[in-house]
């Protein structure tokens, strides 16, 4: 592992944790402490030593102290870093599963806790990438299809089983829950900006105007009037 002059960084004494967002492209630079990412939102990938790594909702990344890493965010990534003194379970660069919770950026964060649970962590190995926002754009764009799980995976090169996992990880929805809230926003959208409930269901994938009215009243507990006279 390739070792850089480490910033010139406080001393620390104990773990702390801060979320951090990213935005493009970050030069290669290292820490003399050790570092934890634990994706939030987005996928931030690095370089480590020339070998790639990736961080999004689904795992969480060790950096030793003195590892030259580079980040790179083609699209805006929310990460909780902990800064940390080098302890048990910090020595190597090792990509982890983090509990759903480490996530919550709303909830008081124990990182030392968080440290000392690292250890202990199962390992992930390197999976293909599932991209969401090229996802989200390919089904935006043609709401109106019937998108099954599979066309979905087939979009991502994967096969429907590993498709539905991973998405879970990464949303902590299903894929067909993500599709159903996707496609209510949009007819939510459709009916502010004046649209018929009849145009709006066949725009966003409802077989009739009563159909979307009901996922509407269900889901949302709002009716295509309100909406409008939201609008």
């Amino acid at each position: 592992m390739s070792r850089l002059a480490p910033s010139a960084d406080p001393c620390l004494d104990r773990p702390v944790a801060s979320l951090r967002r990213y935005a493009g492209e970050y030069a290669a630079h290292a820490h003399a402490h050790a570092q934890v990412l634990i994706g939030v939102e987005g996928r931030l990938e690095l370089e480590l030593d020339g070998r790639g790594a990736c961080v999004d909702a689904s795992c969480a990344l060790v950096v030793p102290p003195g590892v030259a890493h580079a980040y790179l965010a083609r699209q805006p990534a929310r990460v909780v870093v902990i800064d940390s003194p080098l302890r048990h379970g910090l020595e190597r660069v090792r990509r982890f599963a983090a509990p759903a919770r480490w996530r919550d950026a709303a909830c008081a964060f124990d990182a030392a806790a968080a440290v000392e649970a690292v250890a202990g962590a199962p390992t992930l190995l390197p999976r293909r990438t599932l991209d969401l926002a090229r996802l989200e754009s390919a089904l935006g764009a043609a709401l109106h299809r019937p998108w099954t799980t599979a066309d979905m995976a087939a979009l991502c090169s994967l096969s429907p089983q590993r498709f539905h996992a991973r998405f879970v990880e990464l949303t902590g929805r299903t894929p067909g829950e993500w599709l159903r809230a996707r496609r209510l926003d949009e007819a939510e959208r459709l009916l502010r900006a004046g649209r018929s409930l009849e145009a709006a269901a066949l725009q966003v994938g409802y077989a009739s105007a009563s159909a979307l009215a009901f996922a509407l009243r269900r889901e949302r507990g709002t009716g295509a009037r309100a909406l409008r006279r939201r609008g």
